[in-house]
């Protein structure tokens, strides 16, 4: 999930006020790295819990619904007190809303599971992970400035240390596959661009909430159809040898992996930007190995710390880079609203 220069996703409005890195915010850019890495941290935790539940026999669909719903719920206080403040809200933020429920949130683990089944786990992850460069590419061909060599040299150390995180060795190419990893890795790069866009008239907690709980109910209306399989049952996990009833992983990865994962996520961007959020975020799949390793007993490859070495230099780059444009820091356009005259 990733940063730069915002995606006209909806036509812009002047009315709002944007949250942009002020110029000399060290402290408040400091805060949103902190926030990002937590998040990163918490988004991990999902894949390692959630697999035992799936190999038990449980549907990704139920999955992702809980996950979701129970998410979107916790964080809906948010939601309310801006439906509170103003109340055309939902109408005037609709589309903004809809459009996170569906591409960041449902759409991004809707298309990444479909990619796994058709291509390895590894380079399935790898496509998703390509993102930050993403972002990095559409700002240059936006404004028609190219990044510096330390964002070039940071992006360029950082895929090759996720290269041998994932292990892609002797994977074999798989076009649909592909295509559908690469619209996994478009919506990652939507929720840091829409992330980075919001603030006091679309609260960053009101968009991850109205977002969850859409996702969720796109979720279940596609299961209902009939579209995709959908089962929960009753079942019991094993972790490190310890058997705990499987609704534990999933009350863990829906009230506090998914949770804080989107909540601390939407918040640290508008602090520090989408392209070093994005970069940031690639610390994800080291956590990940490590929580593999502590739950399912995992073991790591010694070249997979090399590479997880290699992110965190290129995520330190692209930082450097930041910190040096950071008294030229472009405030960017608020997500765009409907022009509503109501009570607020």
């Amino acid at each position: 999930m990733t940063h730069t220069a915002p995606l006209p996703i909806l036509p812009a409005t002047a009315s709002a006020q944007a949250i942009a890195p002020a110029p000399g915010g060290a402290r408040l850019r400091a805060t949103g790295i902190l926030l990002a890495v937590v998040s990163a941290l918490a988004f991990s935790s999902s894949g390692p819990l959630v697999k035992p539940l799936l190999e038990a026999g449980w549907s990704l669909s139920s999955a992702l619904v809980i996950r979701m719903g129970l998410a979107g719920i916790i964080l809906s206080p948010a939601l309310v007190r801006a439906m509170r403040r103003e109340r055309s809200f939902l109408r005037r933020h609709a589309g903004s809303l809809l459009a996170f429920g569906l591409a960041p949130v449902a759409g991004c683990q809707l298309l990444f599971f479909s990619a796994m089944q058709t291509m390895p786990v590894a380079v399935a992850l790898l496509i998703q992970y390509l993102a930050p460069v993403f972002l990095v590419g559409f700002a240059w061909l936006r404004t028609r400035r190219a990044p510096s060599r330390l964002v070039i040299l940071g992006s360029v150390i950082a895929i090759a240390g996720l290269v041998l995180v994932v292990d892609v060795s002797g994977a074999r190419f798989d076009l649909l596959g592909t295509i559908l990893a690469l619209g996994a890795a478009l919506c990652v790069c939507v929720y840091f661009v829409m992330s980075e866009r919001t603030g006091d008239d679309l609260p960053p907690l009101a968009l991850a909430s109205g977002g969850l709980l859409t996702g969720a109910l796109v979720m279940a209306f596609i299961g209902a159809v009939g579209a995709i399989p959908f089962s929960a049952p009753e079942v019991t996990v094993v972790f490190r040898s310890v058997e705990v009833a499987g609704w534990l992983p999933i009350l863990w990865v829906g009230a506090v992996g998914t949770t804080l994962g989107y909540a601390l996520g939407v918040m640290s961007v508008p602090r520090i930007g989408s392209r070093l959020a994005s970069f940031v975020g690639l610390s994800e799949v080291l956590f990940a190995l490590l929580f593999s390793w502590m739950l399912l007993s995992e073991t790591p490859a010694p070249i997979q710390f090399v590479g997880g070495a290699l992110i965190l230099v290129g995520v330190v780059l692209v930082r450097m880079d930041a910190e040096a444009a950071a008294e030229v820091t472009n405030p960017v356009e608020p997500l765009p609203a409907e022009d509503a005259p109501g009570i607020r």
